[in-house]
């Protein structure tokens, strides 16, 4: 009997402490996502009120998946043009500067500092000063370009062919230090024995690092790998303060495309239908990437 008390007494408290937690999952996650699923199935102006919202099906869905949008088009290619980029690039060039960092730099500390500093900082802040920085007549880059007798230098920012490129590494350089730390930390579980041990054998330091780190530091590899896919998809921040998507249609991608859609043009329902395939597609991807987990991926 008063174990049955006790068990009842205890059902209440957990009831009440996850409470809280319940309330804000419904009224922050759930609903909008039931929300956001409604009205991808609708044609609807915000501005016009709940009267104007009319149901028209899987028709926002079809035309968009029919790529006769322009700049659902171009927000998509170049969406996967940047996970396709990005993600490899950060995850080569953060594991190279951890190792450097690591076993090869004096004053550690005062390094992870400073690399993880842009990560830290405002993005808005920071692509401010890329703006200054790349600014075509005055940058101090294309300053130091023409002095070193390069006539004319690449347009950065407002130049069709070079915007892009330049985001991709505006957002290299932005997330780096995150990349960095993490690896860094996924470098101290590795047993220094191993190192020891290849070094008696006679291993160089790329044998070493190709046999004994590149393994040894797939699961920590595997979830920056995972995570920075799924952030791709979502890059907005730095495209709306610095290009707006342009010249023309050359930095758009999808996270810009539904704000344009649903803010701009105030397309409720082609905004929502957008996000739904944009997470459709990092579903998918997810769920191959942790299909694929087990054969690339060193646990022991």
């Amino acid at each position: 009997m008063k174990r049955a008390i006790y068990l009842q007494s205890d059902a209440k408290a957990a009831f009440w402490f996850l409470l809280p937690s319940m309330v804000g999952f419904v009224t922050f996650i759930a609903l909008p996502v039931i929300g956001s699923l409604f009205l991808s199935l609708t044609e609807w102006n915000f501005l016009t009120g709940f009267d104007g919202i009319k149901f028209v099906g899987l028709q926002n869905f079809k035309t968009l998946l029919s790529f006769k949008d322009l700049w659902f088009t171009d927000s998509m290619r170049h969406s996967l043009l940047y996970t396709v980029v990005q993600v490899p690039l950060n995850l080569v060039l953060g594991l190279f500067v951890a190792v450097l960092i690591d076993r090869y730099v004096y004053g550690k500390k005062l390094f992870k500092v400073t690399v993880f500093i842009p990560y830290i900082s405002s993005i808005v802040a920071s692509a401010v000063v890329w703006m200054v920085v790349f600014q075509p007549s005055y940058g101090p880059v294309n300053n130091l370009l023409c002095a070193i007798g390069i006539e004319n230098p690449p347009r950065w920012f407002v130049d069709a062919v070079w915007a892009f490129p330049t985001i991709i590494l505006f957002q290299l350089w932005l997330g780096l230090g995150y990349t960095v730390i993490v690896f860094m930390s996924g470098l101290k579980s590795i047993p220094a024995e191993l190192y020891e041990t290849a070094t008696t054998d006679g291993a160089s330091e790329l044998q070493k690092f190709f046999k004994i780190t590149v393994p040894m530091i797939s699961p920590t590899t595997f979830f920056l790998a995972t995570m920075g896919i799924i952030s791709s998809f979502k890059v907005f921040d730095s495209i709306s303060v610095i290009t707006g998507g342009g010249p023309g249609r050359a930095t758009t991608v999808i996270a810009f495309y539904i704000y344009r859609e649903a803010f701009k043009y105030y397309r409720m329902g082609t905004a929502n239908a957008a996000a739904w395939i944009m997470f459709v597609i990092i579903f998918i991807v997810t769920m191959v990437q942790l299909k694929q987990q087990s054969k690339w991926v060193n646990y022991d």
